[in-house]
């Protein structure tokens, strides 16, 4: 249930960065690309502290953790360079 949150977060999350991405590429026109590297790298911060919260706090190890750790970060990300590079 948890990791479906994180996916269902990161993916409004995208959204979200890609609607302010948009406004701003009127007056600035790398604000998509600028819009998507951020994004990444907050998201990569996210996923991160999600993997620490689950080894540090909940007892997992990093070998239980990794996979979903891998699974909450990349999907969203390949979301998120496939539509920058496709789409817009």
């Amino acid at each position: 249930m948890r990791t479906g949150l994180f996916l269902l977060a990161g993916v409004l999350f995208l959204a979200a960065s890609f609607i302010v991405g948009r406004l701003f590429s009127a007056n600035y026109p790398g604000a998509m690309f600028l819009a998507t590297i951020a994004y990444v790298a907050f998201w990569l911060a996210i996923a991160g502290a999600n993997m620490w919260v689950g080894v540090a706090k909940a007892g997992y190890s990093v070998t239980e953790e990794l996979p979903i750790f891998l699974l909450i970060f990349g999907l969203p990300a390949a979301v998120a360079v496939l539509l920058k590079w496709k789409v817009l």
